[in-house]
């Protein structure tokens, strides 16, 4: 093939390369060339070397790798600075936040020690930071709940059952199912790590996590009521949980505790005021203001003084122990109870973190491993079970103070989690008198801005109506089914709008732009135009399984060709052929039983006697219609004439000069209309016998065609198909591509594709789609060199059509050939 083709307009300064020709160019090497056998990927995963072993090394414990980097001048004081700052904000939020686990305040400041100095050694990003969040202390405060409710440890005497609940029993266990719940989810992530899993998260797209949050802010208010107004309302679990407990809310406001509802006023004023300032100064100012830090100060000082709970019986945060706690081993009975859970807030906290991590390793140019972000935090949930702490992940509060105050590495966290370690030392007992209501109004200013996330339904209305849904359905699922059935009834749904969207995706027909080897949608692009003869048809989405149906109906539509009443047309034809050839013998046959008569006739002929001629035979027709009488023989003689046959008439008699001329008419019930019409023939509806001009006879017979059989024309030669968009090909898929050649061929429509990746082309040599008739050779590189080959090879001015069958029979006796349709 010339390296320099002009077809036309369309040209290229290259060869037109096929995908066997690519094949043969490139060198393109084989699966077995790319991929070690397994013998030798076994060998090479046993293997230990110097360099392997570091590399190994490093990635488990990348502290290894940046620590002995670590530039005191330049990082240290930064980095204090930060960790000062984040460790003030840990002291509140860990306190408040284990009111939302249901567990004592304690266990918050431990939860925001022991997780983040695990992640010290093991985490990749440089900036999050690791502890108490929202929405994870809602799931294990639901979790807690429903396994050790208030009923379950009521303090009875005799028979008689008090309103008392044994607090220390019940809190112990809660403890106990947090820790379990935690230890769980963490080693579910360091497996899903180990293995490569940590694309996991990305099913947990923004729209998801954004509503879920937002739907968890929610449960957290609710959860948080019982606190601002000091009632006691009845704990619910399971689906509806959110409605019932509004509900029991709601009706015991009459009961409210108006001094708890004071404290927690005040306190609610105060944080959104300071915070305000906060956010005014904040240009101006180093370090934020510590305004949660403030607020506990405050308000313990208040409490302490004013005997807040003695005088108002105002709810307080009660004993809490110096020292820390000694690791204990948890309960594993509780597995099998809270697994779900567990998995739940294995997805949630590494989504959450993960992301943060991605954004903020974006804007400071380093890179954030996904599977060892999932070991790290899967490290830090499960060592941290073991000292009582409930499921941690990142804040994005605490990470934006870290990053904003010139946090430059985990040093931070370090700095953060020794003022953590102090504040549990020494300074827990100085809290004990702090009132649970200022914890409470804590939680709902800190909860302000996922409420603001509700401006994303408007966002998303505008930009995408589908992530909008999913933001919807999350939302209320979440809401109403609470959070871990939600969450998982979010995930399906969301991974449905992905099936349903490639099942229904956007199907196009391609057009060249002028003077360029560009093919775009012709009804989206006005300069786009379609090259005569081909058709180039393109889908958006892969063709799998789901969709392979739609696809084949979508190519019949696209290019006009309903290619299965076509076929079946075709069928019918073949048929009808089939029935004519026999009837055709069968006259054949009387024809051979009547040869005696025929040479008598012959003699009478040379004696002069009568011969029989189809002018006779339209005349005595003709005659017995006009008088209306027909004698049976007469009429079984035409009715076997016409059975599926062509009429010879002839329109002029026979002169000695030429023939005479014929009239074809399609086989039918011939009445003296139909004979009677001859006067009015065009010379185009005729042709002589005697004449050998093809054409005229292939015009004539196509006009006897179109009558009730019906015929198709098209000006589709071949048939592109572009797979560039496709990833892979099932078997489904394949098998369908097989049909399109197959039935398309049956019309003399050639079938080729282009622009099919390696992994695509692979997959349909272990499928078996090549074969004699469809080889490689029906593969391009490119769509222009399958619209070049396609022009060389049909041409742009080829129109094929279908044609009936036609059966010729040659009648010795009256020396005309009569055609069967």
């Amino acid at each position: 093939m010339d390296s320099t083709r002009r077809l036309g307009k369309y040209r290229v300064e290259r060869e037109v390369l096929d995908e066997q020709r690519l094949e043969e160019v490139t060198q393109r090497k084989t699966h077995s060339d790319t991929q070690p056998s397994l013998t030798e990927r076994l060998k090479d995963s046993f293997r230990c070397t110097a360099p392997k072993l570091k590399r190994s090394v490093v990635s488990s414990l990348p502290v290894l790798y940046w620590l002995p980097k670590y530039s005191i001048w330049d990082y240290g004081m930064p980095d204090l600075i930060s960790g000062i700052s984040v460790g003030i904000m840990h002291l509140p939020q860990g306190l408040a936040y284990a009111l939302l686990a249901s567990v004592p305040p304690v266990f918050g400041l431990y939860t925001s020690l022991y997780p983040a100095l695990i992640y010290f050694f093991f985490g990749t990003s440089r900036h999050i930071s690791i502890g108490t969040f929202t929405v994870l202390s809602i799931m294990v405060g639901s979790v807690t709940e429903r396994l050790a409710p208030d009923t379950a440890f009521l303090i009875t005497n005799g028979t008689n059952v008090t309103a008392e609940v044994n607090i220390t029993a019940r809190d112990s266990y809660r403890v106990q199912v947090a820790a379990a719940t935690t230890v769980l989810g963490g080693l579910i992530q360091v497996v899903l790590g180990l293995v490569k899993f940590g694309f996991v998260g990305t099913y947990l797209s923004e729209p998801l996590v954004r509503a879920y949050t937002t739907a968890a802010a929610a449960h957290a208010v609710v959860a948080q009521l019982k606190h601002i107004f000091g009632v006691s309302p009845t704990r619910f679990s399971g689906p509806l949980l959110l409605v019932y407990t509004l509900k029991d809310v709601c009706m015991l406001l009459p009961h409210t505790h108006l001094p708890t509802l004071l404290v927690s006023a005040v306190s609610m004023v105060f944080l959104i005021a300071a915070k305000e300032l906060n956010s005014f100064l904040s240009p101006k100012l180093p370090v934020p203001i510590p305004v949660e830090l403030i607020t506990i100060v405050a308000g313990t000082l208040i409490s302490t003084y004013t005997h807040l709970n003695s005088n108002y019986t105002i709810s307080v945060v009660g004993e809490i122990p110096n020292g820390l706690s000694y690791p204990s081993v948890p309960d594993a009975s509780l597995f099998g109870e809270v697994i779900g859970d567990a998995f739940a807030l294995a997805m949630v906290g590494y989504a959450i973190s993960f992301s943060l991590g991605k954004t903020f390793a974006l804007k400071h140019g380093y890179n954030v491993d996904s599977n060892q972000e999932l070991v790290a935090l899967g490290l830090s949930n499960a060592v941290g079970g073991f000292f009582q702490c409930f499921s941690v992940c990142s804040s994005m509060s605490r990470s934006l103070i870290q990053e904003t105050t010139g946090g430059k590495t985990q040093m931070a966290a370090v700095a953060s989690a020794l003022i953590v370690l102090v504040t549990i030392l020494k300074l827990g007992p100085l809290f004990q008198e702090l009132p649970k209501a200022v914890l409470a109004a804590i939680v709902f200013v800190n909860l302000k801005g996922m409420f603001k996330q509700h401006s994303d339904i408007v966002t998303l209305w505008k930009r995408s109506k589908i992530d909008l849904v999913v933001w919807l359905v999350t939302w209320v699922s979440t809401m109403l089914l609470n959070l871990d059935l939600g969450l998982a009834a979010s995930i399906i749904f969301a991974l449905m709008t992905v099936i349903f969207r490639t099942q229904l995706p956007t199907y196009s027909i391609l057009g060249n732009v002028p003077g360029t080897e560009l093919y775009v949608d012709i009804e989206t692009h006005r300069k786009a135009r379609e090259i005569p003869g081909v058709t180039i048809f393109r889908s958006s989405a892969t063709v799998y399984f789901a969709n392979a149906d739609l696809y084949l109906e979508a190519l019949k539509e696209k290019s006009g060709l309903d290619i299965s009443k076509m076929i079946i047309y075709k069928r019918r034809q073949e048929a009808k052929q089939k029935r004519r050839e026999r009837r055709a013998e069968r006259r054949a046959k009387r024809h051979a039983k009547k040869e005696d008569h025929t040479k008598l006739r012959a003699a009478k002929q040379l004696s002069g006697a009568p011969v029989f001629s189809v002018e006779e035979e339209a005349g005595r027709w003709r005659d017995t219609c006009m008088d209306g009488i027909a004698t049976d023989e007469e009429e079984q003689d035409w009715t076997e004439r016409e059975n599926g046959t062509v009429f010879v008439v002839p329109i002029t008699p026979r002169t000695p000069d030429g023939p005479c001329r014929w009239e074809y008419l399609k086989g039918g019930e011939p009445d003296c209309s139909s004979l009677g019409w001859m006067s009015e023939l065009q010379d185009g509806d005729t042709t002589t016998l005697g004449s050998s001009s093809e054409d005229t006879l292939s015009h004539d017979l196509e006009r006897v065609s179109l009558g009730s059989l019906g015929k198709w024309t098209w000006d589709i030669h071949s048939i592109i198909i572009d797979l560039s968009t496709a990833n892979f090909i099932d078997i489904v898929a394949i098998k369908t591509m097989k049909n399109i050649f197959q039935d398309f061929s049956e019309i003399d429509v050639d079938i080729y594709m282009a622009g099919c990746q390696p992994s695509v082309v692979e997959q349909l040599e272990l499928g078996d789609f090549f074969s004699e008739s469809v080889t490689k050779r029906h593969l391009f590189a490119s769509v222009h060199d399958a619209v070049l080959y396609c022009l060389d090879h049909r041409g742009a001015a080829s129109f094929p059509r279908y044609e009936p069958s036609v059966v010729s029979i040659f009648c010795p006796m009256l020396k005309l050939n009569f055609f069967l349709f």
